[in-house]
């Protein structure tokens, strides 16, 4: 994949958007990107939809106070982590719903959107299914950030989950440009076809000008492979974890797969994936 030239940065009213925000600035000024952010969330009366039957003139006032307070918390925080860059803009967007967010994504090289935090007071300004489906439904990579926070440096060293499909293919492609720039790369698959599937990855990084470690990981019937990549992980001391995201709709609900389910709750690190 070329250089991110355009990114969406989710922002809001949440205590994680500075440093989303400041993560990034770095990266658009390590690319030379261009980053724009756009406040997604849901209306206030949809968040307490036991309220509609009785709304009044005086409740929809206060729902739409809470939604200006929430849209103004999130355009602060970005502007503190923004620092006056002219790297990032601010975008409206129509409704600045979960729906109009995903079909900007669409226009983007990459976005930056964090992990859902359950004890964060503004959890429930978007549903619990928004970043699942947008991983899964706008066909965009994306940088994921933990909620226990990001290294101050992300892409010195990576690992790569390698498994031998579409998925892992284009998070690999998409990651290339932090590759490059890594100072170690490490490259673990699973199961019994990971020695020559290993092999065929080393080629394509090498015709990349990518050098990479490979490791042969656990394949035994206990094996959980999401919480033995954050385990591998942390034993690198990787700062960036890379993989495929999987899932399916079903009945218009977006399902993720176990490892990818493991990682979104329980991620320790950055993690680049691509569905």
């Amino acid at each position: 994949m070329a250089t991110p030239r355009t990114i969406l940065l989710h922002v809001d009213s949440s205590r994680r958007t500075i440093e989303r925000t400041r993560v990034a600035r770095q990266i658009a000024e390590a690319f030379d990107s261009q980053v724009s952010a756009t406040h997604c969330a849901v209306s206030g009366i949809l968040r307490y939809p036991y309220t509609i039957d009785a709304v009044s003139p005086e409740t929809l006032a206060i729902f739409e106070d809470i939604d200006r307070r929430c849209h103004a918390k999130a355009r602060a925080a970005f502007e503190e982590g923004a620092a006056g860059s002219p790297r990032l803009g601010w975008a409206e967007l129509p409704g600045n719903d979960p729906f109009a967010f995903t079909l900007q994504a669409l226009y983007a090289d990459l976005l930056i959107v964090g992990q859902r935090d359950e004890d964060d007071p503004s959890v429930d300004e978007l549903p619990a299914s928004f970043l699942p489906s947008l991983l899964l439904s706008c066909g965009r990579p994306a940088l994921v950030l933990p909620y226990i926070g990001a290294p101050a440096g992300i892409g010195r060293a990576v690992m790569i989950a390698w498994k031998e499909t579409r998925e892992s293919a284009r998070a690999v492609a998409a990651a290339l440009p932090w590759l490059r720039r890594a100072g170690r790369v490490d490259a673990v698959s699973h199961g019994p076809e990971a020695v020559g599937a290993l092999a065929r990855l080393a080629f394509y990084l090498q015709a990349h000008g990518v050098a990479a470690s490979f490791h042969v990981g656990d394949s035994s019937e206990s094996f959980q492979v999401g919480g033995q990549m954050l385990s591998t992980a942390s034993d690198l001391e990787a700062d960036l974890l890379v993989m495929g995201c999987y899932g399916h709709s079903r009945a218009r609900e977006w399902i993720l797969g176990g490892a990818t389910r493991t990682i979104l709750e329980s991620m320790t690190l950055p993690v680049l994936m691509s569905h």
